[in-house]
């Protein structure tokens, strides 16, 4: 497996990243452990969680992380693979929140959870519009000075606290985030490309997208109205179901087919086509999700493919 190197670091990972969402959620521990045992066996490195995940089945969250801490302890493998988790999302017990108190005190929680000594990667995972940026920047020094956090990261930040950040970082030598994680697909490119592809661009950061495929919608598996009842993510996905969504899937299908690939394998090979893109996010509850997203990697689509993916994309 080749592997890129997140820029502004010494981290090098594989070119796609397991969403840790599902752990806990709609895997059990051992599902849970046998999808990662998969993973990492076809030499994919890269694992991301959040501390509050999966906080909407108990209320709190912290299911993934731990289930990671016990596979980590049970394979003894922490040194071959890079985690990635996140501070400041809501939970039932506290609204969102990036105060240095909530952030040293949520790392230090977060260590326990994943039975580590030190986060590779740390998002600031939701801005609380509240917070002052110093603050925040402050709180990721701290914890990067004594060896807790290797590197930061941001997501779902405005490009104006993005940026303000970096100002902040480079007028105070604090650390600068040297990740992007957007929301960013085929059916969800407006933001990502009009908001923050300059700013990518600007600060050298890397990206890696979540819900690449749309909550399973890029997968093709949602054809009728019946399909969105199916699935536990049916209801999330059925606003993609229009002429838009309907154009993009017609798309995968004819560029699958003339691979051979799946429609979710199409999909993310398109993000991987885009040199901002360094790897996306992408969650699988069985092997043959799994062999979907392995595959990515080695699909590179040509200047047709590419076209009729955008055409049918914008």
């Amino acid at each position: 497996m080749n592997k890129v190197t997140i820029k502004n670091t010494d981290l090098e990972i594989a070119p796609v990243n397991f969403g840790g969402n599902v752990l806990g959620w709609t895997l059990d521990e051992q599902a849970s452990f046998d999808i990662l045992d998969k993973f990492t066996a076809a030499g994919f490195n890269f694992i991301d969680t959040a501390d509050t995940y999966a906080w909407w089945v108990n209320g709190t969250g912290g299911q993934s992380e731990e289930i990671i801490g016990k596979w980590l302890k049970s394979r003894g493998n922490r040194n071959q693979v890079v985690i990635a988790t996140k501070v400041g999302s809501e939970t039932k017990e506290h609204g969102f929140d990036i105060s240095k108190k909530h952030i040293i005190k949520s790392a230090d929680e977060s260590l326990r959870r994943l039975g580590v000594d030190h986060i590779d990667l740390y998002y600031t995972h939701f801005d609380d519009k509240v917070t002052p940026i110093e603050e925040t920047l402050a709180a990721y020094d701290e914890l990067i000075k004594v060896g807790k956090v290797r590197y930061i990261a941001a997501s779902n930040l405005s490009p104006a606290r993005l940026a303000e950040s970096f100002e902040i970082a480079e007028k105070n030598g604090l650390p600068k985030y040297v990740a992007l994680q957007p929301h960013y697909n085929l059916v969800e490119r407006t933001t990502f490309e009009t908001d923050y592809a300059a700013l990518v661009e600007r600060y050298n950061l890397s990206v890696f997208p979540y819900w690449s495929l749309a909550a399973g919608f890029l997968t093709g598996k949602y054809r009728t109205q019946e399909d969105f009842n199916k699935t536990i993510r049916g209801g999330s996905v059925k606003k993609y179901f229009d002429d838009k969504g309907k154009a993009v899937l017609k798309a995968l299908d004819a560029v699958a087919e003339k691979h051979g690939v799946k429609q979710a394998t199409v999909a993310l090979a398109w993000l991987l086509a885009n040199p901002l893109i360094t790897a996306p996010i992408v969650s699988a509850t069985s092997e043959g999700q799994l062999q979907t997203l392995f595959a990515a990697p080695d699909l590179k689509l040509d200047a047709e493919d590419l076209a009729i993916l955008d055409e049918a994309s914008k």
